[in-house]
């Protein structure tokens, strides 16, 4: 309230300057103080949700590999390598084997990037180009990043579906009959349309291409491969769909490096309707492969189930020998978070994040989390007994 001053009037009260400096200086420290809080909070969220963001890709990606990994020689109830050191001819391959994703005579075959063995350092996003052994154009023509390793993997599904007729048609063709509320067993896992399929027993394995008509495929394989097999109820003979896929690091729908997984058609290529985005944020796949002890396998030398040598693809050639022998892989992928994260480059080179030994720098001021992960995953259709 103003006080009276000589002459009746009122002199208006209020704040000095010296006061309403004071009153802004505490304003400014607490609006700093508050931005701080925010900021350290933000950065704490993003640092939070990347990591969360980098375990759950990682973890997804892992689980993708181990389980078509773990299938690779899966050819019914007889693996490949005893089919093999059987040496009765089966498997019997009735497709194009010059094409190289319908060669199911090699089970498992990897392409090791340049530069990026154990030992190696690479900058991410500025990897030398190139695979060893050299890719298939097939593979090469779904524009693989480079600095990252590639697998592929040809198996039968884990399920089959009981046979219970096998009748030869135009003359070399053969009609597989099966349960017809089976049938959703050939398409599961989203393969609206297969083509590849396989009839198997423990005795003999043939794959073959051809179409599904109801409960029936119709195989074009130019071989009359129905007297191998006892259908049901009296033998074992089951339907598979046959799988030829390849692992491969590629851009993905965001333009950031993903792991994409694609299936091969009946000409051996990959079309685009075959191909996965299955994770985003996969920066690269880093791949070792086992070898069992026996450098030779056959029927007078079988696999002892020993792994003796981890090795890259590299290493291992591109002998299919040498790809037999592989009971064992050691898959490592560096994940990044999707958006930055107030992550700071690692000041040492130590703490730079690695991979099966293979050390990545991180591109400079991108702030994005990165962790690495690792697993070791026999081939379960290649444990020795099997």
């Amino acid at each position: 309230m103003g006080r009276l001053v000589p002459g009746g009037r009122r002199r208006a009260a209020g704040l000095s300057l010296i006061e309403l400096m004071i009153a802004l200086a505490i304003g400014t420290v607490l609006l700093v103080g508050l931005v701080q809080v925010f900021a350290a909070s933000r950065v704490a969220y993003q640092g939070a949700e990347g990591l969360a963001r980098v375990q759950e890709n990682a973890r997804f990606a892992i689980e993708f590999l181990q389980r078509d990994i773990r299938m690779a020689g899966h050819f019914g109830c007889v693996n490949d390598q005893a089919h093999f050191v059987k040496g009765t001819g089966d498997l019997a391959n009735h497709l194009d084997a010059t094409k190289p994703a319908l060669n199911f005579g090699v089970s498992i075959m990897g392409y090791e990037a340049v530069n990026t063995a154990p030992g190696n350092a690479v900058t991410i996003g500025s990897a030398a180009s190139g695979w060893n052994p050299a890719l298939p154009a097939e593979i090469a023509a779904l524009n693989p990043l480079p600095g990252s390793d590639i697998i592929t993997l040809r198996f039968l599904a884990e399920e089959g579906i009981p046979v219970t007729g096998l009748t030869p048609v135009s003359g070399s063709e053969v009609q597989v009959s099966f349960p017809a509320a089976r049938a959703p067993v050939l398409t599961a896992g989203g393969v609206s349309s297969p083509r590849l399929f396989a009839v198997a027993d423990c005795s003999h394995v043939d794959v073959f291409q051809g179409d599904v008509n109801g409960s029936t495929v119709v195989s074009s394989s130019g071989v009359d491969f129905s007297p191998r097999y006892t259908t049901f109820p009296l033998g074992q003979s089951l339907l598979y769909r046959a799988e030829s896929i390849v692992y491969y690091v590629a851009p993905g729908a965001s333009g950031r490096p993903a792991l994409w997984r694609a299936r091969a058609d009946a000409a051996g290529n990959y079309p685009a309707a075959g191909r996965e985005e299955l994770v985003e944020g996969i920066e690269s796949l880093q791949l070792l492969y086992g070898r069992d002890a026996t450098a030779a396998i056959s029927t007078a030398t079988p696999p002892i189930g020993d792994i003796t040598s981890q090795d890259t693809a590299q290493t291992v050639g591109s002998a299919v020998g040498e790809w037999l022998r592989v009971g064992l892989v050691q898959v490592g992928v560096l994940a990044s978070s999707p958006e930055p994260a107030a992550a700071v480059a690692p000041a040492l080179v130590d703490a730079q994040p690695r991979v099966l030994g293979v050390r990545f720098q991180p591109p400079a001021g991108d702030a994005r989390y990165r962790n690495s992960y690792e697993v070791t995953i026999a081939l379960r259709n290649r444990l020795f007994g099997n």
